[in-house]
């Protein structure tokens, strides 16, 4: 079976706990896992990452294990944004989270909600100061991190372009346009660059996706995305085994026209 260069990032949860549909997730051909602080217990959390090393040994597979970490948010009745009074984006309890993902041996740490470099460099100075060398990845959601995405990028491991939130603080018609020049800067960079948020959204409830959900991931990937993640689709969707199946296609159909194309993709 052909699998595609491009990475499929996908959070586990509710939806995917039982062990067979973890299993058959990373069969059907889930790359990295994403586990969302904002949400789980320690407890949770710690069985997500057994659980997907033990079967990635069964099945022969590297299934690197991504800690994304809440940042300074708040929760509300519609979901949840970053909390306006926060004195800072890096809080205790990221710290405190992170202290277990570094215990838990996790591969990535994503930081939500970043403002600016230092909020990496934080994060960077605490996992040194742990004795850790884990890469961290900056989550660009907010306004101002579009607008200092070149300092970011510098000191940032890698780039998470997160859709659902930068649309709470940038024209809803801006996104492709921003997506499509963070993945510019990252190539340029020679760094890695994750497309996020709602790529399969309709798939939480139905076994295919909408016709734009298969433009939106293939355009990804003709873009240069270097992965493209689910969120709510496999966490708490009822197709997870199904929707990590799909965006495989996508991405692999994707690549094979960037291979025909390669001159001229877009």
């Amino acid at each position: 079976m052909n699998y595609s260069h491009a990475q499929i990032v996908a959070t586990l949860g509710p939806a995917s706990k039982d062990r067979e549909t973890i299993k058959q997730m990373i069969a059907h051909h889930m790359d990295i896992v994403r586990l969302n602080f904002s949400w789980g217990t320690y407890d949770e959390h710690a069985y997500y990452i057994s659980t997907t090393r033990e079967l990635a040994r069964e099945l022969n597979r590297r299934i690197p294990i991504l800690q994304d970490l809440s940042g300074s948010r708040l929760k509300t009745e519609a979901g949840h944004e970053i909390d306006p009074h926060a004195p800072k984006t890096v809080t205790e309890k990221d710290l405190a989270d992170l202290e277990f993902g570094l215990k838990q041996k996790i591969d990535y740490v994503v930081m939500s909600y970043v403002g600016g470099r230092n909020d990496i460099l934080e994060i960077k100075n605490y996992i040194k100061k742990q004795g850790g060398k884990t890469p961290v990845i900056a989550k660009v959601e907010r306004k101002v991190a579009v607008e200092k995405i070149d300092e970011i990028i510098d000191v940032a491991d890698g780039i998470m372009i997160g859709r659902g939130d930068l649309g709470n603080e940038v024209p809803l018609e801006q996104i492709p346009f921003i997506e499509n020049m963070i993945i510019k800067k990252c190539k340029a960079a020679v760094k890695p660059v994750i497309t996020a948020t709602q790529m399969m959204f309709s798939m939480k409830e139905n076994p295919v996706p909408t016709r734009a959900e298969v433009t939106d991931v293939a355009f990804a990937i003709i873009s240069g995305s270097d992965a493209v993640m689910l969120s709510d689709e496999t966490a708490s969707g009822q197709y997870p085994v199904e929707t990590v199946t799909m965006m495989e296609k996508i991405v692999l159909e994707a690549e094979k026209y960037l291979a025909v194309n390669s001159l001229n993709p877009l």
